[in-house]
């Protein structure tokens, strides 16, 4: 038995994913790193097993009822883990942002800020003191009452309702209002309430059409239909409303994303006349502090806030100290540019991560196990110093802090490295070192101890000259004034700048309108589907080959059957159960839903008819479970298969299952599968390809597996414009163009634009010195 003191984490037989019964033992109270390729069993290891046992372990302290409430993740797959406190965790996954999210309500700094205002601030005269509530957007008791707290106000009118008015009501003028049955009722209501739907829309009096398009009232009439020769149509008691009341009820209520948008296109939208877009009531505008609204407060950079927040009296000095303390870690961590009221869905994963990171730093927790989640992502070098500051912070308050990550500084910095390896999939899951980072150099096998230790100077590569150049704006957004960038085609440009300095912004102006482009093709890292039923064979177009080949063999076609029988999404060949799903959800009573292998398929997916059809001795649940890099030779003499599993491979996502869910898929993962369907397809003439940080979530290995594409696409007559933050890649573009020199308004010009090696010595540019590193020595 280990003592209560055992300052390890020890871990036997961890088995989640691909670890293959692994036994590991982290040190407490240090930086720890978990890296290795991607797909290694990283994440499997420091969140599957670590973090979900430390969460299952505080789930049971908890009263069952309030159980219910919290997702949880389930018992990880491992023999036992000792020496373990509680954990708490910073992943990069989003929750479903709403438009109410912002800055502010994610680092709880608003929460603060309007406690400042109810408490301290300056009150017009006579005016009572009013409550914290009162100053925030989302209460009922702070939100204009014109645009419900959102600063916008949606509007429609007859230029947008009804485009042709030569065309009568009949003829579908009101072109809002919906098709099919539910168009043809409304248009019978009118008829019947006596307006004239066969004369053009123009020749209507004002005032009837201005009834008709914009009424609230909702007339209720009978309607005796047009009798069709072959069926009798009855009368019906049908209700009438206005295409504005249609338009506003369809955008607000609909589920469909379809009807939304259709509804969005009939509205227009503008900031709100009652409160100037500020969202607020009135009453809470007419209170300042330091001369300035809590409206105008909230859309300064963090880092300007913090300067005006100065306290005069008692109360106002414990306010503003207490808001200046939480502003400052978030400035130490690069994101001074931000302001509190900008949307949480504006953020990038990285800067979501970090926000989370500055608010856990004031939280002042002791004993806990802090489990990251790549916190380099999207991170400029200039930034990682800071971060790194930052994670040593909370070691010294007496935490451990668990990273996985690939950033060779961040291993550099840690007290001890966990490599995990030697490959992807089932060539990994084996832990190849956990030790100081030093003692890695003696691994052999490892991936990572040959970038850390720079065994192998990259080579020299001569710079390839453009044949053209692209102009791009001026481009005036976020904090981009008229900026005018020059990009070269037919050669890899790399766009750099600090987090926050204008880089996604400037990429986001290049449109296929602009003379030189061509084709355009945008690899962001969007997810590829949003419910587990789509996946990785799905999105490619594989499966559609795979279900062919299973449709075509001669036992299916003995029982008749066709494609479909092999989709696990339609009624046929799937298992009815769990409807293809593979898992049902169990409710307990007092307890959260829980999820378990389908009874009657398990896990499988499909009905026992189905998986009785064979290709080679394996069946479609079999293939489904297969890795890329296995199907590829499973495949290999089916020309279609091959195409989509080699353009899969070259982008080193060879250890991916081809069933598994988009929705467990990382950003960069799904990028890369964007970029895999496009390699695939045949390219004529020329393309520009824009990635924005293709490397975030990537080993270096994998980063030059990457980069091996790229500069076949360049060879290949195309153009490649990557945003990136990762020097080595930069270093071997043929251009770049930097933006700086600071972040948010610090920010947003163009620094400096050269080859590498001219860029690395440019005097104001925070890339510059990193970029001078990573260059090949000659």
């Amino acid at each position: 038995m280990h003592s209560p003191h055992d300052p390890y984490v020890r871990v036997r037989g961890a088995r989640e994913h691909n670890l293959r019964d692994v036994d590991v033992d982290v040190p407490r109270d240090v930086v720890a790193v978990f890296t290795g390729v991607s797909g290694s069993g990283k994440s499997s290891l420091a969140f599957g097993t670590i973090y979900a046992e430390a969460q299952r372990r505080y789930f049971e302290s908890v009263a069952p009822y309030a159980r219910r409430l919290i997702h949880q993740v389930g018992a990880p797959k491992v023999g036992e883990i000792t020496g373990l406190p509680p954990a708490v965790s910073l992943q990069q996954r989003r929750s479903a942002p709403t438009s109410r999210s912002s800055v502010g309500t994610v680092t709880q700094l608003s929460n603060s800020l309007r406690l400042l205002f109810s408490r301290a601030g300056d009150y017009p005269p006579g005016a009572e003191r009013l409550d914290s509530d009162a100053f925030s957007p989302n209460t009922v008791a702070g939100a204009c009452p014109e645009c419900h707290g959102l600063g916008r106000v949606h509007r429609t009118s007859e230029e947008l309702l009804v485009p042709d008015p030569s065309l009568s009501v009949r003829e579908g003028a009101i072109t809002a209002w919906p098709g099919a049955w539910q168009g043809k009722n409304l248009r019978d209501i009118l008829d019947a309430l006596g307006h004239d739907i066969d004369l053009p829309w123009r020749e209507l009096p004002a005032e009837q059409r201005e009834w008709i398009l914009f009424t609230d009232e909702q007339p209720v009439v009978t309607v005796h239909p047009v009798r069709d020769a072959d069926r009798i149509q009855r009368p019906y008691q049908g209700t009438y409303m206005s295409a504005r009341r249609y338009v506003l009820k369809t955008f607000s209520d609909s589920r469909s994303p379809a009807l939304r948008a259709k509804a969005e296109s009939f509205l227009s939208s503008e900031p709100c006349p009652a409160c100037g877009g500020s969202r607020l009531r009135p009453e809470a505008l007419a209170v300042t502090f330091a001369g300035r609204t809590v409206a105008e407060l909230v859309k300064l950079p963090l880092a300007e806030l913090a300067g005006l927040l100065v306290g005069t009296t008692e109360t106002a000095r414990v306010l503003t100290d207490d808001l200046t303390s939480r502003i400052a870690p978030v400035v130490e961590l690069g994101l001074g540019y931000l302001s509190l009221d900008r949307a949480t869905p504006t953020l990038s994963a990285g800067e979501l991560q970090r926000l989370r990171l500055a608010t856990q730093l004031r939280s002042g927790l002791f004993g806990v196990v802090y489990v990251l989640d790549e916190p380099s992502a999207g991170l400029h070098p200039a930034d990682t110093e800071a971060l790194l500051t930052v994670l040593e912070r909370l070691k010294a308050t007496g935490n451990s802090v668990f990273v996985v990550e690939h950033q060779l500084d961040v291993m550099r910095a840690a007290d001890w490295l966990v490599d995990i390896g030697p490959r992807a999939g089932e060539h990994g899951g084996r832990v190849l070192h956990s030790g100081p980072p030093a003692e890695l150099a003696a691994v052999e096998e490892s991936e990572t101890a040959r970038f850390l230790f720079d065994r192998s100077p990259a080579p020299v590569r001569d710079v390839r000259t453009p044949r053209a150049r692209l102009k791009v704006g001026p481009v005036t957004r976020h904090n981009l004034r008229g900026v005018t960038a020059e990009i070269p085609l037919g050669v890899l440009t790399a766009v750099t700048g600090v987090s926050g300095s204008g880089k996604s912004t400037l990429i986001g102006a290049i449109t296929e309108e602009l003379p030189g482009v061509g084709r355009l093709v945008a690899v962001d890292q969007k997810p590829i589907g949003r419910t587990p039923r789509s996946n990785l064979a799905t999105y490619t177009g594989l499966f559609d080959v795979v279900r062919k080949v299973f449709a075509a063999g001669d036992q299916a076609r003995e029982r008749g059957y066709g494609v479909g029988r092999f989709s696990f999404n339609v009624p046929g060949g799937r298992c009815e159960t769990c409807q293809g799903e593979g898992f049902v959800s169990v409710e307990l009573l007092f307890l959260p839903s829980a999820y378990a292998p389908c009874p009657d398929c398990g896990g499988a997916r499909y009905n026992p008819e189905t998986l009785e059809v064979a290709y080679r001795g394996r069946n479609i649940a079999q293939v489904l479970d297969l890795t890329v890099e296995a199907a590829a030779d499973f495949f290999s003499d089916v020309p279609a298969a091959v195409r989509s599993l080699r353009a899969l491979l070259d982008v080193g996502l060879g250890y991916l299952r081809l069933g598994r869910p988009a929705t467990e898929l990382s950003g960069g993962e799904a990028q890369r599968i964007k970029l895999a369907g496009e390699l695939q397809r045949g390219r004529r003439g020329h393309t520009l390809y824009v990635l924005d940080e293709p490397t975030t979530g990537l080993h270096p290995a994998d980063v030059e597996v990457l980069m091996r594409q790229l500069r076949e696409l360049v060879d290949g007559g195309h153009s490649v414009v990557v945003v990136e933050h990762d020097m080595s890649v930069v270093a071997h573009a043929d251009w770049v163009i930097d933006l700086g020199p600071g972040g948010g308004e610090a920010g947003g010009r163009i620094v400096a634009t050269g080859t590498p090696a001219e860029v690395s010595r440019a005097t104001d540019s925070a890339t510059a010195p990193y970029l001078a590193r990573a260059l090949p020595r000659r």
